[in-house]
């Protein structure tokens, strides 16, 4: 016959499957982390890759007064920087005009009669990040926005 408080002592005693339900219930948390911790990286990823496009777009725009105004181009230039985001898309592309000496000017090579004209471009890109999981409370695309502004000496 089996004594019942030897089987009481035994029990208690048993550390075996202690690690088991340890890992059962840290493994969900774990997993959780990691699931984060990917996702964070992919918002990350793109977050640099559409500021860079704009870097690349502003640089492009910035080689000589031609290129200043070729929309496509600049275009051309933010979404081939940027070509591993499928959702990058360039905003805005606007140009503005200045003297040297920080007075307003139009553009025209008149406009500065002391100092020299002096064009800055500013492009705009954005790019659109859908979670891999999507929890309640949250938004269900996040959109990133990249700016990036040069001068361009005339």
């Amino acid at each position: 016959m089996v004594n019942i408080r030897e089987l009481k002592r035994a029990l208690v005693r048993s550390e075996s499957g202690g690690a088991l339900v340890e890992t059962a219930v840290t493994l969900p948390l774990l997993v959780m982390m990691v699931i984060g911790v990917v996702e964070l990286s992919r918002v990350a990823y793109t977050a640099i890759e559409v500021s860079n496009a704009a870097r690349a777009a502003v640089s492009y725009a910035s080689q000589d007064g031609g290129t200043a105004s070729d929309t496509a181009g600049i275009t051309w230039a933010a979404t081939h920087d940027g070509a591993n985001v499928a959702t990058l898309s360039v905003a805005s592309v606007s140009l503005s005009y200045a003297c040297s000496d920080g007075s307003d000017a139009t553009g025209l090579s008149t406009d500065c009669a002391n100092t020299h004209l002096v064009e800055t471009v500013t492009v705009k890109t954005q790019a659109t990040v859908d979670p891999m999981i999507h929890l309640p409370g949250l938004p269900m695309t996040y959109t990133l926005h990249g700016l990036a502004s040069q001068k361009c000496l005339q």
